[in-house]
């Protein structure tokens, strides 16, 4: 999927704030919030100017949509936690 080429970027932005950690336990466990939050970045992205390429507020939404690939995303972020 092409999402997952935002991952690592974003892994690597979280730990230099020392927010990985943070950002996987709220994807564990906010459940139904993430959709709002989803839609939330739809409905804001016209209003939000940030150095995000192209499609990535998409596939932050996306990710945020789709239980499966929070918990994937939150996976990584644990591993990649558990290297450093």
């Amino acid at each position: 999927m092409y999402e997952h080429s935002f991952w690592s970027e974003w892994a690597q932005f979280l730990q230099r704030w020392g927010l990985r950690r943070p950002a996987a336990a709220m994807l564990e466990s906010a459940g139904p919030l993430t959709v709002l939050l989803s839609q939330t970045i739809y409905l804001a992205q016209p209003f939000i100017s940030s150095g995000l390429q192209d499609g990535e507020w998409k596939a932050l939404a996306a990710l945020f949509e789709d239980p499966q690939e929070s918990r994937a995303f939150a996976a990584l972020l644990r591993k990649e936690d558990d290297l450093h």
